[in-house]
């Protein structure tokens, strides 16, 4: 028997990141069996649970995946000097992360709209009863914000941002606005990035 190449277990185990992802955000969590995963991704449950025990481990895999793409985003920016303008850079991470106003970088979407904020709104509230994955959730987030704050640091550093005010602050802020914003996309629909964009850059622009 032919060995299975490493490409395709990446491919196949996308293919059934993305079709939960479409289910947890269509129906919710408790309301999505494994048996809906299967339907969706058109696959055995031999195949399926290869890749994952059951709807906790797709979560967390789901999670896992979205907080380290934002990472990565955040950490690549702080790499330049100084790094891109707070608006530039949270849209570019909306836009090519989470795919709100265009398509997402990991394929994330529901019936053509990004179904992060979706999920992003389920998993909050999952975290609330499951400390697992709120331990999770946690771990993420502190390394989201550590990549903000490098972000931050490099705005004071290159003396585009004033340095008396804890960059932590700063971040902690930024991501703040970025978590609101996916929230009214689940709450009152969706709306381009460029709305948040273009608030950013005006808050940006006011003199004391």
């Amino acid at each position: 028997m032919a060995r299975v190449s490493q490409e395709h277990l990446d491919a196949r185990r996308r293919q059934i990141l993305d079709g939960a992802a479409r289910c947890f955000a269509r129906n919710g969590f408790h309301a999505t069996s494994m048996q809906d995963v299967l339907k969706e991704v058109d696959l055995s449950a031999g195949a399926v649970y290869r890749y994952f025990s059951g709807k906790d481990e797709l979560i967390a895999a789901i999670v896992t995946e979205v907080l380290g793409a934002i990472r990565e985003a955040f950490e690549d920016a702080a790499r330049h000097t100084p790094p891109p303008m707070p608006d530039v850079l949270v849209g570019r991470v909306m836009t090519q992360v989470l795919g709100m106003g265009g398509p997402a970088k990991h394929g994330l979407t529901w019936q053509g709209d990004a179904s992060f904020p979706r999920l992003m709104v389920q998993v909050w509230t999952e975290t609330l009863r499951d400390g697992e994955l709120s331990a999770l959730l946690r771990e993420g987030f502190g390394a989201v914000r550590d990549a903000w704050v490098k972000v931050v640091e490099g705005y004071q550093e290159a003396g585009v941002m004033r340095a008396d005010v804890p960059a932590e602050h700063v971040a902690r802020t930024l991501i703040a606005a970025a978590q609101g914003f996916a929230a009214q996309q689940a709450l009152f629909g969706t709306a381009p990035a460029e709305v948040l964009q273009d608030g950013l850059r005006a808050l940006m622009s006011v003199r004391q």
